[in-house]
């Protein structure tokens, strides 16, 4: 991961009109036409970013194998283990797809499992998003190979769905990305390959997305990630840390719980960043922004998603 300062400000990496205005109801219907002609904009856009820490928590997470010193985090909250590179080649979870409540606000949440993007500069995750627009709650599948772009899906998500994911990598650049909604009957693979990719973490995360800056987080609840595991066994094996997401002026967004079993954990949500209320609320002035680090390496055009069943 690189650190984004906290006082740097913002590059929006080609960021287009639609996503810097962020009318999520109408970016949905655009990039849910068609899942092979994803809305490019360089990895920024909704859907996953790797993890940005909290001003103020000196070296943030682990860089080959460096302990992490960072429990908290501008835009994720949930659990996640670093280590050497190589070190982790596959993460799973499962999720009932929260509701969100809307107001006045445009707020965005992603829910999802990945591998990378907490001491490395790529992320290869799978996951869900809801998002409130003009009051209306917005929900969809993805996948995201960042810096890419993140692919939707045009399969339904609903509150209550039953979600699984899962990131598995070969350990030499390939990846297979998978997504299933066995409410609505649908399941999703995608292969995947980034030879940049360097294996240094494993996550399983609620989001407040970006998209050139960290977006107001959606009230999501309380949601429970169940069934995690990393290279295979319960997370709580690996050795993954709880972040708490803290906005860069001090307000709490976002907190998860201990372990239970060693495999599952919730994450409820306190505050959306900006408005300074909730159950963590802490300031009233809008969350800081941040800067994009500058991609790394070669970022291969995202390909269509291959699914292991029909569209309903």
């Amino acid at each position: 991961m690189t650190v984004i300062s906290a006082t740097a400000g913002i590059t929006a990496l080609g960021v287009i009109a639609v996503t810097a205005a962020h009318t999520p109801g109408a970016e949905n219907a655009a990039r849910s036409a068609s899942v092979t002609t994803p809305m490019k904009v360089d990895g920024w856009g909704r859907g996953g970013y790797p993890m940005v820490t909290t001003a103020g928590n000196g070296a943030g997470p682990a860089v080959n194998g460096t302990a992490n010193a960072a429990q908290t985090s501008v835009n994720w909250s949930g659990y996640a283990d670093t280590g050497k590179p190589g070190q982790f080649t596959s993460v799973s979870t499962s999720w009932t797809q929260p509701a969100v409540t809307c107001g006045a606000t445009n707020t965005s949440s992603s829910f999802w499992a990945g591998l990378d993007g907490d001491g490395t500069n790529t992320v290869e995750q799978t996951g869900t998003e809801a998002d409130c627009a003009n009051g209306t709650a917005t929900y969809a599948g993805w996948w995201e190979m960042f810096p890419n772009a993140p692919v939707f899906y045009n399969n339904p998500v609903q509150p209550g769905d039953s979600m699984t994911a899962s990131v598995k990598s070969d350990g030499n650049g390939n990846f297979t990305l998978t997504l299933s909604d066995t409410s609505q009957g649908w399941s999703q693979s995608t292969q995947q390959a980034n030879a940049n990719a360097q294996l240094g973490s494993a996550e399983v995360i609620a989001e407040a997305p970006s998209n050139g800056s960290v977006l107001p987080l959606s009230n999501f609840g309380t949601v429970t990630f169940g069934s995690n595991t990393v290279n295979g066994a319960a997370i709580g094996n690996s050795g993954a840390a709880p972040l708490t997401m803290v906005s860069q002026n001090g307000v709490t967004e976002a907190t998860p719980s201990a372990l239970a079993g060693g495999n599952s954990f919730t994450v409820t949500w306190d505050n959306d960043g900006v408005t300074g209320t909730g159950a963590g609320a802490g300031a009233t002035t809008p969350a800081a922004t941040a800067t994009a680090p500058a991609a790394t390496g070669s970022t291969p055009a995202a390909a269509a998603p291959a699914s292991t069943s029909p569209s309903p």
